[in-house]
């Protein structure tokens, strides 16, 4: 049995009962399931149908979603989550370099790592170089003045976790962003990259061994082996090229507003909702949320 979500923007909902009953008409589904109104709806149906892609292809130019996931085992246990441009709307090493004065560099390699073309430890190692000289104090500075949470993602934790799940944030960032995303947003735990100082200043290093695209995957295995749980029983959710190990062994691997290479590589596709669709795809009503 597999279960289809549709949804969109909770900000411009938009979600047409006409659509939905098509959908459901054209895939022999069961009853319609209204999560939440005008914004996100779902149904049963017995087999993954041939036309998916071309269906969602026609929804996305509609401002909606669709998701397909199997229905066993829909609800997870844990959460792993990317953190910059999926957890908070900015890279925060982008921020750090407009403070330095090395913008506009940094934020080309950022995206073309994101994007997979660059090896994603070099071009980090390449882009804390260029911070080299940086007061260690500005870091604060970011945090309070160009930070901004995703909207949905505390709502999304606080649900889960209130339903029993674990909640990790997994960057290739750096720990002095994590430690402030992972308390306010309610995070169990999170891992991350060291920005080196000395005197106050950052020396243009990064601690070693850094957390790039297979340490994400090592911490999916870690966690839950240490929690008794399976990969099965993870949502991981990311938007770069690093995320794709882990976002591929996770029983529900989600491109959250991810950049094209990422999302073809990924089933659950994200595009227009924000981080409580991944409570809808998990079959959780609104009236569900924990806020």
């Amino acid at each position: 049995m597999h279960s289809v979500t549709l949804l969109t923007s909770p900000q411009r909902p938009q979600l047409e009962a006409s659509l939905v009953d098509a959908v459901r008409n054209a895939w022999g589904g069961g009853d319609a399931v209204w999560l939440a109104p005008d914004e996100a709806a779902g149904f049963d149906m017995k087999r993954m149908p041939g036309n998916r892609w071309d269906v969602w292809a026609e929804c996305q130019g509609m401002g909606v979603d669709l998701v397909i996931t199997p229905s066993e085992g829909r609800r997870k246990k844990m959460l792993l989550a990317d953190m910059d441009s999926t957890m908070i709307q900015q890279e925060c090493i982008d921020e750090l370099a407009d403070e330095a004065g090395v913008g506009d560099r940094v934020k080309d390699i950022t995206a073309r790592a994101m994007n997979g073309e660059l090896d994603f430890n070099a071009a980090l190692r390449e882009r804390v170089g260029l911070l080299k000289g940086l007061e260690e104090a500005v870091i604060t500075r970011v945090l309070a003045e160009r930070i901004t949470h995703m909207p949905g993602g505390k709502t999304l934790i606080a649900t889960m976790k209130a339903n029993g799940a674990y909640a990790a944030l997994v960057s290739g960032g750096f720990t002095a962003f994590t430690a402030a995303v992972a308390e306010a947003l309610g995070f169990d735990e999170n891992r991350a990259n060291t920005l080196i100082a000395s005197d106050g200043v950052l020396t243009g290093d990064v601690g070693v061994p850094i957390l790039g695209k297979q340490a994400k995957v090592d911490a999916l295995e870690q966690i839950t082996a240490r929690l008794g749980l399976s990969e099965d029983d993870v949502i991981a959710v990311g938007d770069g090229a690093n995320d794709l190990g882990m976002l591929a062994r996770a029983g529900m691997g989600v491109a959250l507003h991810a950049k094209p290479a990422v999302a073809a590589e990924c089933d659950v596709r994200i595009n227009f909702g924000d981080l409580t669709a991944l409570l809808y795809v998990q079959g959780y009503a609104k009236d569900e949320f924990v806020i």
